[in-house]
């Protein structure tokens, strides 16, 4: 096979979703869809952190962080995948899937963290109520968001460095909709032992480890819950952290599995779905699966909504 050479002038194919040209603009539609949702409602969610005073607290401050992330974790795929839908080119520069990876790291990372840390301001909330304010005060927060920012950026080199030293066939085609790591590996004709090595590495650090945190916060809170004499109390304390879990199976549930398995088995529709579920779907149902059965939450958003669109004075007046 010809090789191709490793300063990185060469382009990549991305073959998406389909061949069909009947689906083409259904396909546009979906995900072009999919992203104002998740844009707006993760907006939505940050802007009703930030104007309402009682969600001034531990648990919507970083679930406003989460929003962020959410956004940006979008934003790194689905823009380019509307792009080559719309001009019916695949066509990706290698310094742009090299950057489309290397962002996809930062946010996944950060997402992983920002999980962890929401985990334990569940644990501390629940198993140790008394203790709340003055365990998650302001500075703390701020430090472990802040703190996830900065592994979360460096955490992203070693896998985005090591593709530098790859050089790729003729064949440049990724049967994927994004620049997947472990599909870009796949097509490379140079050894990527050592980036399999750091691939792996990095997931069971900076993935693995904050699952380990989730679930031993859970185990905890769960051995608690169940200590709770009355129902009442027992609902109260697994609702507030329901839609928390929820997201974290969502999210671990697509994105180790893909991980794990796609690096010794053949491209499939399986991981390709499964691949839209963590950088699709989950960040645009979190703001729904955050809200519907949170209150403070249901009026700041209708507070920020009221604003946005705000109802016509005249006809008010009007109003005995």
């Amino acid at each position: 096979m010809e090789r191709g050479n490793q300063t990185g002038t060469g382009n990549f194919i991305l073959l998406g979703f389909t061949d069909d040209p009947d689906l083409q603009s259904l396909l546009f539609g979906l995900l072009l869809s999919m992203c104002l949702v998740t844009v707006l409602g993760n907006l939505l969610i940050i802007l009703a952190t930030i104007s309402d005073s009682h969600l001034h607290k531990p648990m919507y401050f970083f679930l406003s962080n989460l929003s962020l992330v959410d956004i940006g974790f979008t934003s790194t795929t689905i823009p380019k995948a509307l792009r080559n839908i719309q001009t019916q080119s695949r066509v990706i520069t290698f310094a742009g899937c090299i950057s489309q990876i290397c962002f996809f790291f930062v946010f996944g990372c950060q997402d992983n963290l920002l999980l962890a840390v929401m985990a334990y301001d569940r644990f501390v909330a629940i198993c140790h109520p008394l203790h709340y304010p003055a365990i998650m005060n302001s500075r703390l927060c701020q430090i472990m968001a802040l703190g996830s920012w900065l592994i979360s950026i460096p955490g992203s080199f070693p896998d985005t460095l090591t593709i530098l030293r790859l050089s790729f066939c003729t064949n440049r085609k990724i049967p994927h909709f994004s620049c997947d790591l472990p599909e870009v590996l796949k097509i490379a004709c140079s050894d990527t032992i050592i980036n399999n090595v750091v691939l792996f590495s990095v997931a069971i650090i900076l993935a693995v480890f904050p699952l380990t945190g989730i679930l031993l916060s859970y185990s905890q809170i769960f051995s608690t819950i169940l200590r709770i004499s009355s129902d009442r109390g027992k609902y109260k304390a697994f609702s507030t952290s329901g839609s928390h879990l929820l997201v974290v199976s969502l999210f671990y549930g697509t994105d180790l599995g893909v991980y794990f398995n796609s690096v010794a088995t053949p491209p499939s529709r399986m991981s390709l779905m499964a691949s839209v579920m963590y950088t699709m779907v989950t960040p645009m149902v979190n703001p729904f699966i955050y809200s519907l059965r949170n209150l403070d939450i249901k009026v700041a958003m209708g507070k920020v909504l009221r604003k946005m669109v705000p109802l016509n004075e005249s006809v008010d007046a009007r109003l005995p």
